[in-house]
């Protein structure tokens, strides 16, 4: 099937139209129809072409008749729903409940709407199925009005097993079992509703919201239950095709680590041998992966399957700050977790790194592009959960996301994936290049798809090595792409694109900005290598006293600076 058509696709959950309600109603009252035509107006004029709708948690968000809902024994401030996300004030939560509650009341189905706004503007409206969404469970609440009536019952339930030895069972994955027969009939009938009953034009599978499916060591006879169960979901979408005349794809959104999805029931590359997907949509958790091997899994692949790139909403887990209002610690801020005056970054707040992402998956030889949590940015509201201070996701930037050659020329950010974001993701995530830790006299090297820009330009390429400061910070080289080391730098505390008024790294910090001609970046894989430039490690002292220690390799391709 060609995918073609679909190359810009923008994932929304069921909150996406209902997070910012002043974006989407500025003039107030209930909440109507008019909100969605709002948001997939914006969606249309800023050039997305599919929008993937996520309807589900555990239950239904849109008015099923197969499934529990979220407003089943719901009226307007009932406090059994005020905490359903714990990290929502009770007013929060309540007030959302109360948007969708409108739209019933009004008579609309907000899902049909929203595929029917799409239609006439000339998007494609997907279907995306969140197949163990945390939302619910995560509150660490079995009675949680938004988790389903299986849930309560342990036997259903995941273990949470470790993720990593020696850690304890993670509630986030202590899912719904997928070997379990009742848990399968339960999301084949939500699926057979939304494939059956709703004018979407495509389904995806989001097996990575969470990658809970299984009980890790999946047999060989579970892995072809869920094969045959991913098989019957093919069979709807072709009986969809045959009724409506149009494609229906299916596909999968997932880790790329194919290995660590059969060891929990999902075998890939036999579902793609058995034609039962179109496409495959690759990410880490929740933050960009930004050395997505999008190559080697097309070499793994084969031909006969479209493959996305997706970005998400953290650009990595590096914390940036204002330099007027960061709090000091008396100890070094090991990961984005929030302290008044920090922040995490977000890609479709710093644009330059959006563009880069994007260029990075095109250059990989990516079929299309997946934006998933852009509405985690959509804020109008300083009290929201995804992001502080009222920070708006820039939409302008889409129209520059088509294609590499749309891309070229532009200021772009690149950096690499870290083990520090709050929610990491071992083992579905990329491996993690950085932290690194480098002795006197090593040396590491590491890679991230770049695009090549146009000849004669008039950009500059500079890598901006982060380290924790550190008295004496021993001297740094850095070559590009094999160019001969060099060690003239410019010290700095500045990140090389600020979110707003986030322009500085953590007081823990300090960078290294070094510079290169953009005739050195390839079209696809390019390579940092840094050395520790100290050779004093004649003792353990020495070597410990003279390490350095990288918390993240950035790099800008941006204009040359006007002569003063």
């Amino acid at each position: 099937m060609k995918l073609s058509d679909h190359r810009m696709i923008y994932n929304g959950d069921w909150g996406a139209m209902f997070w910012a309600p002043n974006l989407w109603q500025p003039q107030g009252g209930p909440y109507s129809a008019a909100a969605i035509h709002n948001f997939t107006r914006l969606l249309a004029d800023s050039g997305i072409d599919t929008f993937a709708i996520s309807p589900n948690t555990q239950i239904a968000w849109y008015p099923s008749r197969a499934v529990p809902t979220a407003l089943d024994g719901y009226s307007r401030g009932d406090e059994r729903w005020g905490r359903w996300m714990r990290a929502h004030p009770p007013e929060l939560n309540l007030a959302m409940m109360d948007r969708y509650l409108d739209l019933v009341e009004a008579g609309v189905d907000w899902l049909a709407e929203a595929i029917s706004a799409s239609r006439q503007r000339g998007i494609a409206p997907w279907i995306s199925v969140r197949t163990n969404d945390p939302h619910g469970y995560l509150e660490k609440w079995v009675d949680n009005p938004i988790n389903c009536p299986l849930f309560r019952d342990p036997a259903n339930r995941l273990q949470g097993t470790p993720l990593r030895p020696g850690k304890h069972a993670d509630v986030l994955w202590v899912g719904l079992n997928y070997e379990r027969q009742e848990v399968r009939d339960y999301y084949m009938a939500m699926i057979r509703e939304l494939v059956m009953d709703y004018d979407a034009q495509g389904l995806e599978l989001d097996f990575l919201r969470t990658p809970a499916i299984c009980e890790p060591g999946a047999s060989q006879a579970t892995i072809e239950v869920m094969s045959a169960w991913i098989g019957e979901i093919r069979a709807l979408t072709r009986k969809k095709a045959e009724a409506t005349g149009r494609p229906y794809p299916l596909g999968l959104r997932i880790p790329a680590a194919l290995g660590a999805l059969r060891a929990i029931g999902l075998d890939v590359p036999a579902l793609v041998e058995a034609g039962h997907v179109d496409f495959l949509s690759f990410s880490n958790y929740m933050q960009t992966a930004w050395d997505l091997p999008l190559d080697e899994l097309r070499r793994q692949l084969g031909s006969s399957v479209a493959l996305y790139g997706n970005v998400e909403a953290g650009l990595n887990g590096l914390p940036v700050c204002r330099p007027d209002e960061v709090e000091t610690s008396p100890q070094p801020q090991l990961d984005a977790a929030p302290r008044n005056g920090t922040q995490m970054r977000c890609p479709y707040v710093v644009t330059q790194a959006l563009l880069g992402a994007v260029a990075g998956r095109w250059a990989l030889g990516a079929d299309g592009i997946e934006l998933y949590n852009y509405y985690a940015a959509d804020e109008d509201s300083a009290e929201r959960i995804c992001t502080w201070d009222n920070m708006q996701a820039d939409y302008t930037a889409i129209q520059h996301l088509h294609d590499l050659d749309s891309l070229r020329g532009l200021d772009k950010q690149y950096a690499l994936t870290t083990m520090l974001s709050p929610v990491w993701n071992p083992p579905f995530d990329t491996p993690d290049q950085l932290p690194q830790i480098l002795q006197p006299d090593w040396r590491r090297s590491f890679r991230v798809p770049m695009c090549a820009e146009p000849d004669g330009s008039t950009l500059e390429l500079v890598v901006q090595i982060v380290v924790d400061r550190q008295d004496p910070l021993p001297p740094i080289g850095v070559s590009f792409n094999d160019s001969w080391p060099t060690c003239e730098a410019q010290a700095t505390d500045e990140i090389l694109f600020a979110q707003r008024e986030y322009t500085h790294h953590t007081p823990e910090h300090t960078a290294l900005n070094f510079t290169f001609s953009v005739d050195d970046i390839r079209d696809g894989w390019n390579e940092v290598s840094i050395y520790n430039g100290s050779h004093e490690r004649h003792t353990a002292r020495d070597r410990l006293r003279l390490a350095i220690t990288i918390r993240s390799v950035e790099l800008a391709v941006r204009q040359l600076a006007s002569p003063c």
